[in-house]
């Protein structure tokens, strides 16, 4: 049941993340920033993109995928387009990788090295969603402030 929980919630926050993205009437607002904020949102979408990326579609649904952290955050000037394919791959990469999922492995460990301390998979896969709203919330809070 947990496991199709979690589907749903990662899917339907995805799908709100492409038209998050898509709703940005000007390409170059994807890249910018606002005083006091660092990331822009298509840095925050490459990132959200790659961190589920590796870790649910890598590791967890075995999809060849590498991924590269500091290009998240240092990429500039992409086109719409492109943050718009990399959702719709992340979208593909986490229903395979939830869809591989045995619910049983939610209460074993984590089967990759974690930047952090987590009792179990299930646990992580929480705290990765909750990672997914966070930045969610800041994009579309930023789209707002940019694009009134």
């Amino acid at each position: 049941m947990l496991t199709q929980a979690l589907r749903t919630l990662y899917l339907r926050d995805l799908h709100t993340l492409h038209r998050e993205i898509a709703a940005f009437r000007q390409e170059a607002d994807l890249w910018r920033t606002l005083p006091g904020i660092s990331n822009s949102a298509g840095n925050l979408c490459l990132h959200l993109c790659g961190n589920l990326r590796h870790y649910i579609g890598h590791v967890l649904g075995g999809e060849e995928y590498v991924r590269d952290r500091p290009l998240e955050f240092s990429a500039k000037d992409l086109p719409k387009a492109h943050l718009l394919q990399e959702v719709d791959h992340t979208i593909r990469s986490v229903e395979l990788g939830l869809g591989a999922l045995d619910p049983a492995q939610l209460e074993t460990p984590f089967p990759a090295p974690l930047p952090m301390d987590t009792s179990n998979t299930g646990h992580f896969l929480l705290h990765l969603y909750g990672h997914l709203s966070w930045h969610l919330g800041q994009i579309n809070y930023l789209r707002r402030l940019l694009e009134p």
